[in-house]
């Protein structure tokens, strides 16, 4: 098996799966309960918020604990909006869909979208920015980090900056950030940041939000008032306690520069090898194990399912996006044309990548392409 689709999900660390161990066992206590069995769970819960809040440089109480990235973006966008109770929100047209779709409801409910140009590789227009965002209108800019799809990553502390100076909350989706980008708050300048931990080698099914003490917030998910009463719901302790060994190990991390190695010599393989092949997404300013390709005249599903048979698992795009027909929004947004987003590909590697899969995969690539071609 080789396994190129990082961006969609990571395997469980086994360091992880052994921190998770007692609280799946003999540690099940309800960490809202008052008996020692209780006790133990809120101590780890309580631990885990203080390693993460060590490592994104914040208070452990600025700490959310979510049921995902999706929930944590939902809440960031729904809380703050309601929290400042202003009718605007800027945000970029190559969001998650876990951004998109809360802020397409809200458009139904009156609110006012604005949505930043971006260039060809999918940067941000700063200048648009600063045109934009309203000191008395805005409620909120939301603005991905590193792209899940084409691996372009913004200037997010620019951002903060233009944001800060009109008294605007700043939200960023970095879900695909730990281990390749910076994610001290301190540093980039952000009030909200959304994390998961399925995309680092933890748990599926938990994340967090970071919130700034001061963001303006209402809470989305009512009942026994857990998590400093901003998300109510019995924590997942054994996620929890994963989640931040992930974060941990992902800190820690020394593989990015080998993983841009890799990815770099893909795409040079990719764009020069095969006829029509180009890249999408910044050349340089990208998520070090992102790589996503269009090849002219291809169907992506095409490569995908025949790579599929050969146990190459690669992507075309967001998994959250899959299972529908449309062409990507995100390669949309950059000007490319529906033919161009349909001969997507998305290969994202992880830690332990090995150029000698990179280069088995890319030679079935051009096999696959080569037998494409002479069918069509």
């Amino acid at each position: 098996m080789i396994y190129l689709d990082h961006a969609a999900t990571t395997p469980l660390d086994p360091t992880v799966l052994k921190a998770m161990e007692p609280y799946l066992t003999e540690q099940f206590g309800n960490p809202s309960q008052l008996y020692s069995l209780g006790r133990k769970a809120r101590d780890a819960v309580e631990q885990a918020r203080e390693t993460i809040a060590g490592i994104l440089n914040c208070t452990p109480s600025e700490i959310i604990f979510t049921s995902g990235g999706t929930e944590s973006c939902n809440s960031a966008i729904f809380g703050i909006v309601t929290g400042t109770m202003r009718p605007h929100i800027i945000t970029t047209p190559i969001e998650h869909s876990s951004i998109l779709e809360p802020l397409k409801k809200l458009e139904k409910e009156a609110y006012q979208i604005d949505y930043l140009n971006v260039n060809e590789f999918g940067e941000v227009n700063l200048d648009h920015l600063s045109e934009l965002i309203d000191p008395t209108r805005t409620a909120m800019v939301s603005v991905i980090y590193g792209n899940n799809e084409i691996g372009t990553t913004q200037n997010i502390s620019s951002i903060a900056q233009i944001c800060k100076e009109a008294n605007i909350p700043l939200h960023t989706d970095a879900c695909q950030a730990p281990g390749l980008l910076n994610i001290d708050v301190q540093e980039l300048g952000v009030d909200a940041m959304s994390l998961n931990a399925s995309k680092i080698y933890g748990p599926k099914g938990i994340g967090l939000l970071y919130l700034k003490e001061g963001t303006p917030f209402e809470p989305q998910i009512l009942g026994g008032g857990q998590e400093n009463n901003q998300r109510s719901g019995t924590e997942n302790v054994a996620a929890i306690v994963g989640f931040a060994k992930a974060l941990e190990l992902a800190a820690q991390s020394t593989h990015k520069n080998k993983i841009a190695g890799l990815r770099d010599h893909a795409i040079k393989r990719l764009t020069t090898e095969i006829e029509g092949c180009t890249l999408n997404g910044h050349p340089l300013k990208r998520l070090a194990g992102n790589i996503n390709i269009s090849i002219d005249g291809i169907e992506g599903e095409s490569i995908l399912l025949r790579l599929d048979q050969k146990d190459i698992y690669v992507s075309t795009g967001s998994a959250c996006a899959s299972q529908s027909a449309s062409p990507s929004h995100v390669l949309d947004a950059i000007g490319k044309t529906k033919n161009e987003a349909h001969s997507s590909l998305r290969i994202t590697l992880g830690r332990s990548t090995t150029l000698e899969e990179i280069d088995q995969a890319i030679e079935v690539v051009k096999e696959t392409v080569e037998e494409i071609r002479i069918i069509i």
